[in-house]
């Protein structure tokens, strides 16, 4: 769902994150490269738990954008309905996060 608003929080830091990911997409080939190697099931979920706090920590970081971008320029702009839904999108976000814990 594509939703209106100016820029994304995390615009100024764009660069990085992108480059975070690419970080995460090579671990992933990694374990690719693992399971294709045989290589043992406990270094395999190592790897995997690793991919995952990876990708944990940068949704918390866009999350963290959404709630100090985001949602504090709906709250800032006195426009109830635009606070409303950010509000919303937080809160499915953290349900979510929550979920996969």
């Amino acid at each position: 769902m594509k939703h209106e608003h100016t820029s994304p929080g995390y615009l100024e830091h764009r660069d990085a994150l992108v480059n975070r990911l690419h970080r995460i997409e090579g671990q992933v080939r990694g374990i690719e490269r693992m399971v294709s190697e045989e290589r043992y099931c406990i270094d395999i979920l190592t790897q995997i738990a690793a991919a995952t706090t990876a990708l944990e920590s940068l949704a918390l970081e866009i999350l963290d954008d959404h709630v100090r971008h985001c949602v504090s320029s709906a709250l800032a702009a006195g426009d109830s309905e635009a606070a409303a839904i950010k509000s919303r999108e937080l809160i499915d976000a953290v349900r979510r996060f929550s979920r996969a814990g």
